[in-house]
């Protein structure tokens, strides 16, 4: 089924949409919500929320890429429950490893930045990933937004591991430089 056909169900508040929904992106959503979990449980229960805030926001919304719409759900949801998990206990995921990667060339963020800065971080991300070849983008792209496994990178860009790796390590390193010439401190 179609992605139109599925939101038109959304909509209809037929829940024929749910099934389609899970048959359709289900796999993709758990690879996504284990990536940052780690945990198949958290991760079930993830994708399950994911479809209730899916089936709670169609209507009014009515995204024109429900893969991505869907992503972003879920993504969202995993991270709000790996910080609650986290707070607890220190585990290991994908996740967590993507983000400590990260750490060294961006600047602190966290509950006292201020909303202006913020969207001025994002803008020069966004400036930052249009200005990356495509190999480069899709990598980072892949291992910091949907926290992929570097193996799983190497075999989507059609890299080695290692490779992945240095490519990242490289536009990290590009990363942080950029930022601080856009007047960030890092």
């Amino acid at each position: 089924m179609k992605d139109e056909e599925i939101v038109s169900l959304y909509w209809e508040r037929n829940e024929l949409a749910l099934a389609e929904t899970e048959r359709k992106y289900g796999r993709y959503l758990m690879q996504l919500a284990y990536n940052i979990l780690a945990s198949r449980e958290d991760g079930e229960e993830s994708v399950s929320e994911t479809y209730w805030r899916a089936w709670n926001s169609m209507p009014p919304r009515r995204p024109e890429l429900l893969r991505a719409y869907l992503a972003k759900i879920a993504r969202r949801v995993s991270i709000d429950r790996f910080r609650a998990r986290h707070s607890r206990k220190r585990e290991s995921s994908e996740y967590q490893l993507s983000l400590e990667e990260l750490g060294d060339c961006l600047p602190g963020g966290g509950e006292t930045e201020e909303a202006a800065e913020l969207h001025r971080l994002t803008e020069a991300l966004e400036r930052f990933l249009r200005a990356l070849p495509a190999q480069a983008r899709r990598a980072f792209v892949g291992r910091y937004f949907f926290a992929d496994p570097v193996r799983d990178v190497a075999s989507y860009c059609g890299m080695s591991e290692g490779g992945v790796r240095s490519l990242l390590f490289r536009t990290r390193r590009a990363l942080r430089v950029f930022l601080e010439k856009e007047g960030f401190s890092v």
